[in-house]
């Protein structure tokens, strides 16, 4: 069986460097906001290139927590992808923001970015860009709308650790971003966890407050505040993997190299190739097929796990009823014909040919 990712097989590889981690935390006998916590916090804005990373209990929190601290809520709309995992749109509804979907471009499956300008009106307050799949938005015209409208540019980067625009990477690339440590993720710990990471040094005095119940210091509250942290076992886990991660992406681009060079079935559609190969960390290995159900039917038959990123959009959802009358028909096809191949940096280059031979067969 050729698992779409195994997880145990991709952790074991540090399990030497976790036990030290984990013994490391133990010894401290502090479990909170801790050594590990900071450490990781420096150790991961560095990586980004941002001056502050505030590190949450996951990836929703993270995204909510940016639209809390700026102040938006009720009245106020934020522009979304269409074509994005729900999460984007709880962390928007979630402080009483309306979200406004955009349809993506069929090419890069990531927000269409010549749609945007015609979604913001006298109520919109942020674009929430969405690095899908490991690839980067293309963040020019973002900016230029952004700064016509004064809007603020979120990141949503949780799939995204270490993926680059122009050189600079996610997180890096609006006034906040999110991040997801999922353990899916190329980023991944042991468990639920997330950052957020920005250049502004108030709005992360906020978050860090908002995140421990509002709390600039113990029993001082200043905001209506929430539980969200990063435990200090999950930090100390990450920061093992942070050292391996730009060798990880480094492996899922050569198995998309491949795959995008290998797989020579017409029924078939790859993903394009981004002008900046090198950028992209390929979470996901998304094709399109108009026969889905039979491609993953006959990838199952010969032991190949696939995945659906995702089967439904947003809008079809029962938790968004009040948008299930919207078309959004680049979105829709999309959510009926993609799926993702196995990718992870553990997969082997005899797995990743069977893989091409099976897609060729179909």
């Amino acid at each position: 069986m050729i698992k779409f990712l195994d997880l145990k097989k991709v952790n074991e590889r540090f399990r030497g460097e976790m036990d030290v981690a984990v013994k490391r935390v133990l010894d401290s006998g502090w479990y909170l906001l801790g050594k590990e916590v900071e450490a990781f916090e420096q150790e991961f804005a560095a990586y980004c290139g941002t001056k502050h990373c505030v590190g949450v209990a996951n990836g929703l929190d993270a995204l909510s927590l940016i639209i809390k601290a700026y102040g938006f809520g009720p009245c106020d709309e934020i522009i979304v992808p269409a074509n994005t995992f729900i999460a984007t749109l709880l962390a928007v509804s979630a402080n009483g923001c309306t979200p406004v979907l955009v349809e993506p471009d069929w090419d890069t499956r990531l927000i269409d970015v010549n749609r945007i300008e015609a979604a913001v009106t006298s109520r919109t307050k942020a674009i929430m860009v969405v690095h899908l799949y490991g690839r980067a938005v293309e963040m020019e015209k973002v900016w230029e709308v952004a700064r016509r409208h004064n809007l603020k540019v979120i990141e949503d980067s949780a799939q995204a650790h270490g993926a680059r625009y122009q050189g600079v990477r996610c997180g890096n690339l609006g006034d906040a971003s999110g991040f997801s440590f999922y353990p899916g993720k190329n980023l991944g710990c042991l468990g639920d966890g997330g950052a957020v990471t920005t250049n502004d040094g108030e709005l992360v005095a906020k978050i860090r407050a908002i995140r421990n119940y509002g709390s600039d210091y113990k029993y001082h509250h200043i905001y209506k505040g929430m539980n969200s942290r990063l435990d200090e076992i999950q930090a100390a886990f990450l920061r093992v993997k942070l050292h391996h991660l730009d060798e990880d992406n480094a492996r899922r681009r050569e198995i998309a190299e491949r795959y995008v060079h290998a797989i020579l079935n017409s029924r078939i559609e790859l993903p394009h190739l981004p002008p900046d190969f090198d950028g992209h960390v390929w979470h996901v290995f998304a094709v399109t097929c108009a026969q889905r159900d039979s491609l993953i039917r006959h990838l199952e038959d010969r032991g190949i796990q696939t995945n659906i990123h995702y089967p439904t959009p947003p809008h079809k959802q029962g938790a968004y009823v009040e948008l299930g009358g919207a078309s959004f028909p680049i979105s829709e096809r999309m959510h009926r014909e993609i799926v993702s191949l196995p990718m992870s940096p553990v997969l082997t280059n005899e797995e990743v040919s069977k893989v091409v031979e099976a897609i060729n067969e179909f």
